[in-house]
């Protein structure tokens, strides 16, 4: 496995993990932009690690060449004194080395290639690590946007539960039917106080002779008419109901009295 894919399978299993156990969103956004971090510096010292084993190649492979060049000259040179033994020796070496070049530069190529794939996708790491930085704080106002619509429906759903107000409503028609069986006893009890037969003589009584009846009270407990004043009339009254005058005559009696 390369070390890219072990870096991506490690930040996806970090980032499963914080999702499961996301108690607190916020807090575990942070801590997988840390691990992320983390994993990029790690990334950065093995990639650190294959360019320089990539460049020890490479500087191996130019030794090789550069010993095959110079084995290649002496070979020149050994023709040219007439030493063609020495020649041949001199083509044995740098065949040798022209080989060992043409076999490092081989792992070489694949090295570069392989570190140049490590360097762009340790590129693509880091701006999405960038990438996420960003987006953080959207993911995190998006997160709070959404407990506060939860709490909203839960809200809503505790008003739409009908109980509570039912019960409610059922005490209150209690209380109300208690206090009109009150009301009613009461009136029962009223209704049985005083002189059965005067309340009856009460309601027949005009609306005006019933204002001349009080007044006419009113004076006898000021002391201006006498006591029994306000009876007398309502007796007189009631006799005289045909319309020859009633009670009016005695309030004019007791005017008259009053101004003697």
């Amino acid at each position: 496995m390369s070390i890219w894919q072990k870096l991506s399978t490690l930040l996806r299993s970090n980032i499963n993990d914080a999702i499961a156990r996301a108690e607190n969103p916020e807090k575990m956004l942070n801590q997988v932009l840390i691990d992320m971090r983390e994993q990029l510096a790690k990334a950065k010292q093995e990639v650190a690690v294959a360019i320089a084993d990539e460049r020890k190649l490479r500087a191996q492979l130019d030794e090789e060449q550069k010993l095959a060049g110079d084995w290649e000259h002496r070979a020149v040179l050994a023709v040219r004194e007439g030493r063609d033994d020495l020649a041949k020796q001199a083509l044995l070496r740098q065949q040798e080395h022209t080989e060992r070049a043409v076999a490092l530069e081989e792992t070489w190529r694949r090295q570069y290639e392989e570190t140049e794939r490590l360097k762009d996708s340790l590129r693509q790491l880091n701006d999405k690590i960038e990438e996420a930085k960003r987006k953080k704080n959207l993911l995190i106002a998006k997160q709070k946007r959404a407990q506060a619509q939860k709490r909203i429906h839960e809200t809503m759903a505790g008003l739409n539960d009908r109980s509570a107000f039912e019960t409610f409503d059922r005490m209150a028609e209690k209380i109300e039917e208690t206090e009109r069986r009150a009301l009613a006893a009461a009136e029962v009890t009223e209704s049985l106080r005083g002189d059965s037969l005067e309340a009856e003589f009460q309601k027949l009584k005009p609306a005006s002779e019933a204002v001349e009846y009080r007044l006419l009270q009113l004076k006898e407990r000021m002391g201006i008419l006498g006591p029994g004043t306000a009876e007398r009339a309502a007796l007189q009254s009631g006799e005289d109901r045909s319309g020859n005058g009633g009670s009016q005559d005695v309030v004019k009696d007791a005017e008259i009295e009053e101004e003697a």
